[in-house]
């Protein structure tokens, strides 16, 4: 006993540890980390910190960081890590921190808003982010704090400034959750204005300030109402047809949100602060890129400007990134389009960058030769064949599976060089399209790249993956069926008066044929594997032959032989259904197939004959000698046959042809589970 009890001891000390052990690494691994804003104030002046969790490094990758978004209460932000802020006024402001943790492997930390009270503004050094958003982005500007992720939120502004030597009013559109996707990929949960913007009820018809012509809609001289320039990140575009702009946004985007604003002075700068965070149901897919349409319209008849913000779906928050605009193809028009990529980075050295280098897999079912370089930032040239240069310019190198992307004398500031403050400044990207080449199949085409600032050693990408959409394919299928007979032994039960007799090994004769038209559904231009439905109607004739002898000791008073014979036609229509038979390419000529047809009779007509020929019997010599003709019996029996479930039938066939799209013909064995025949198709296909 006393060793049993130190057993179950040990036992429960040993799962209390187990326990306890397990609770502490589930509970820090579910526990939320936190980032808190430490501030010291100066009169008005005012320095940011961050007190965030250790980093925990992502296996592999570059050095962990943080980036930080700084939203300080009064209309300004900022992007610096630690950044000093000046506020012009007396009051309690809200200030917020949203931590980014790049090339980690948790959630980004969590911080909650802190007050912050200006009682003297002696200090008259003012921030001026006038000139940059007027100089560099036209008055209009969009800017996210980190790319989408799952479950996170992200901050979003809407920088906008009246470029004109007048006070202006006008209005803000924004556009989010793209149609194209299934599922809604934002939610729009809280925005903030500081400068006395009104969100005005959607529901109204969407037009401009009051003071907008509605028939000045001449497209400015040079500039396409649709052009791929309305996706480029560094030029904001101008439009003077409101309504078709607004209308193209509409049929684009699934939300929309308007604000009004009044009393714009000459070169005023406002922000718009929003926080969105990404449904459950947010598209998973990190090659994709989603996008945020928004469109300033000043009044007074002035050219609109419409901005996308284009973000590429991370699951790890990481600078450097690949992606692909078509995540999904149809296979059917894919030849007559462009597969269209994006590669951005950022120097996050100390030092500027004056080479880099994008080292791109090109996926084999894409033609290097057709490369179409459509925007970058850096803004440079296409470097000249064959030449050394010493201004900037980007070369574009073909190797065997790659091309190379090549910045040459160019200067990038790194985010953590002295005097940087302007993030993205750091930052650059490459978008490119390429089509698709003269032989390819309907599989995914997979890329990533290798990036190298200087000598450093190259940063791998993530891999952007686009597929081709299931897409549908019918077939017109019309063929002949031949019945083989199976080679079984049936019994036949012969009752008498005093019980029943069991005839082994009843002779069997079938023959039969049938011919059928229909049709087929299956995935369009399959690649190996797929799956293919049929339904047909079925035209069948069958005829079978059976005949036994027994001994009739009753009947006739006197023992006789008898020779039965049973003698059926029928004539019937069926309905087969193939619900989902798994077919295999072999290649672009033969395939291979199997499933189960399910026969459904719609109809049938069946006459069978019954013949019984009575022979004397001679129990010395079994073999009938004497027919006793006067006692032969007949009888016809017809019958009308309805619905029925008639028979499950597995097959496997192979085709030859044009297997996965086009004419093919194509033979399959068919074996009935109750038919006493087998089946030889044969049959032509042509799959559109």
């Amino acid at each position: 006993m006393k060793t049993l009890g130190k057993f179950l001891l040990l036992t429960l000390l040993f799962l209390s540890f187990v326990f306890v052990t397990y609770g502490q690494q589930t509970t820090s691994d579910t526990l939320s980390r936190t980032a808190s804003i430490v501030h010291k104030t100066n009169s008005n002046q005012v320095q940011f910190s961050a007190d965030a969790p250790v980093l925990r490094q992502l296996a592999g990758a570059p050095k962990a960081y943080y980036t930080n978004f700084w939203e300080f209460g009064d209309g300004h932000y900022s992007t610096e890590t630690n950044p000093t802020h000046v506020y012009k006024k007396k009051g309690t402001y809200t200030t917020r921190l949203s931590a980014t943790n790049n090339y980690d492997d948790g959630l980004p930390p969590t911080s909650r808003p802190k007050k912050i009270t200006i009682t003297d503004v002696s200090n008259a050094q003012f921030d001026d982010e006038n000139e940059y958003l007027l100089k560099n982005h036209h008055g209009f500007r969009l800017l996210n704090n980190r790319d989408p992720s799952p479950n996170q939120e992200m901050e979003f502004v809407i920088s906008y400034a009246n470029e004109k030597d007048y006070t202006t009013q006008g209005k803000l559109y924004l556009f989010f959750n793209e149609y194209k996707y299934k599922d809604k990929n934002f939610n729009l949960v809280d925005s903030r204005p500081y400068f006395g913007e009104t969100e005005i009820d959607t529901n109204e018809p969407m037009v401009s300030s009051k003071k907008i012509n509605p028939t000045d809609f001449i497209l400015t001289s040079g500039i396409n109402t649709i052009s791929t320039n309305l996706f480029q990140e560094t030029d904001t575009i101008y439009k003077s047809n409101l309504p078709a702009t607004l209308q193209k946004a509409k049929a684009a985007y699934q939300d929309f949100k308007v604000w009004e604003f009044d009393n714009l002075n000459p070169k005023e700068k406002r922000n718009l602060f929003l926080t969105f965070k990404t449904t459950p149901e947010m598209l998973k897919d990190t090659s994709a890129v989603i996008s945020i349409r928004s469109i300033y319209v000043p009044e007074g008849g002035d050219m609109h400007q419409v901005r996308n913000k284009e973000m590429e779906i991370v699951t790890s928050h990481d600078p450097n990134k690949m992606a692909v605009y078509n995540t999904k193809l149809n296979y059917r028009l894919v030849r007559f389009k462009r597969l269209k990529y994006k590669v951005r980075f950022q120097n996050n050295g100390e030092g500027p960058a004056s080479l880099i280098k994008l080292n791109v897999d090109i996926p084999k079912m894409l033609d290097k030769a057709s490369l179409e370089v459509i925007d970058m930032y850096p803004k440079v040239p296409i470097c000249p064949d064959g030449e050394s240069v010493t201004y900037s310019c980007i070369d574009t190198l073909r190797m065997k599976d790659k091309i190379s992307f090549q910045f040459k004398n160019i200067y990038l500031p790194g985010s953590n060089q002295k005097g940087v403050h302007e993030k993205d400044s750091t930052k650059g990207f490459v978008k490119y399209s390429l089509k698709f080449g003269k032989d390819f199949h309907k599989i995914r085409s997979k890329s990533k790249t290798a990036i190298i600032f200087d000598k450093n050693e190259p940063i791998i990408t993530n891999t952007a993956t686009s597929r081709f959409s299931t897409g549908i394919s019918m077939g017109a299928r019309a063929g002949y069926n031949y019945f083989i007979p199976k080679d079984t032994k049936a019994s036949e039960f012969i009752s008498f008066a005093d019980g029943t007799l069991e005839i082994p090994d009843v002779n069997t004769a079938s023959s039969g044929s049938s011919y059928f038209i229909g049709a087929t559904y299956s995935p369009y231009k399959s690649y190996k594997w797929y799956y293919q439905a049929e339904a047909y109607l079925d035209f069948q004739k069958n005829k079978t032959d059976k005949s036994f002898y027994y001994i009739d000791q009753q009947s006739l008073g006197f023992p006789v032989q008898i020779k039965n014979s049973t003698n059926t036609s029928l004539k019937q229509t069926n309905i087969a259904l193939i619900p989902a038979s798994v077919r295999y390419n072999l290649n672009s000529i033969f395939a291979l197939g199997a499933g189960v047809q399910v026969n459904l009779r719609m109809n049938g007509d069946q006459k069978t004959t019954i013949d019984k020929q009575f022979y004397e019997y001679d129990e010395a010599n079994p073999t009938p000698i004497y027919e006793l003709v006067q006692f032969r019996e007949q009888r016809i029996e017809n019958t009308t046959l309805g619905w029925k479930l008639d028979d499950y039938i597995p097959f496997v066939g192979i085709t030859g042809g044009i297997s996965r799209i086009g004419p093919s013909l194509g033979v399959r064995y068919l074996y009935p589970i109750k038919s006493e025949q087998s089946i030889l198709q044969f049959y032509a296909i042509w799959k559109f």
